[in-house]
């Protein structure tokens, strides 16, 4: 069952580059499918798989930055249908398979890609949202292990693995992607300078020589806390959030 027209928002993204709708009750995108997108390092003519791509925010805003070929996986039919509604409006092919990562279609299963991202839920089994799509994607119904193997076995033999994730379980991260990818870099993300790292954005290479590179944050708002009405992002942010930039490593 689709969402009703009263259901949904028509929503910027990227400065307006982008128009997305979304449910105005349930999973809405903000920044980190913005950031994750801004994290691939696909460049035009490679082939991206997006794992739960929701609406289609972290593709599509991709796709705005660079000209790749995109394929989705989204468990979840009614935002699938958004998904391909989004892309079609935005001039954008993108193929979108209503399917459950852990268990793909044969023809998914048959192909590898240059890059696999992903943003998989960030909290432990349970309910806590009255809405089943938001609960859905917010909340590990499906293990963080079964996303990264699913990544891994999509990604071709030197493929590219991004993802975003709390910056609680890199250690768990590393330890799924060890030794099946080799170098594996890390970028935190922190709300403001001198805080710590709530999220980190992960690169994970295949083919590549076995090591780990932690980088230098990226800092999301200037200040030490926030003053004014309105938002405070760095220059940084502002060039990833709003001109869709690429973040640099």
């Amino acid at each position: 069952m689709g969402f009703l027209s009263s259901q949904l928002t028509h929503d910027a993204f990227l400065g307006g580059k982008l128009h997305l709708w979304q449910p105005v009750k349930g999973y809405r995108a903000a920044t980190d499918p913005v950031l994750l997108a801004a994290a691939c390092p696909a460049t035009k003519g490679q082939s991206v798989l997006e794992l739960g791509c929701g609406v289609g925010a972290a593709s599509l805003c991709l796709r705005t930055r660079v000209d790749v070929e995109l394929s989705g996986v989204e468990l979840q039919s009614s935002y699938a249908v958004l998904a391909r509604r989004n892309a079609s409006e935005a001039g954008y092919a993108m193929t979108v398979v209503d399917a459950d990562l852990a268990n793909l279609p044969a023809d998914v299963r048959a192909r590898s890609f240059d890059h696999v991202i992903l943003n998989p839920p960030y909290y432990g089994p349970g309910t806590s949202s009255p809405d089943a799509g938001r609960d859905k994607a917010l909340r590990e119904q499906t293990a963080l292990a079964t996303w990264v193997d699913t990544a891994l076995r999509r990604a071709g033999p030197k493929g590219c693995v991004t993802l975003i994730h709390l910056a609680e379980r890199v250690g768990d991260l590393i330890e799924l992607l060890n030794p099946r990818a080799g170098l594996i870099e890390i970028k935190p993300i922190a709300a403001r300078a001198g805080k710590p790292a709530g999220r980190v954005l992960l690169r994970a290479h295949k083919g590549r020589a076995s090591r780990s590179i932690l980088h230098n944050p990226l800092v999301l708002h200037d200040g030490a806390r926030h003053l004014r009405d309105g938002d405070d992002f760095s220059q940084a942010a502002t060039d990833i959030l709003r001109r869709g930039k690429p973040i640099e490593f």
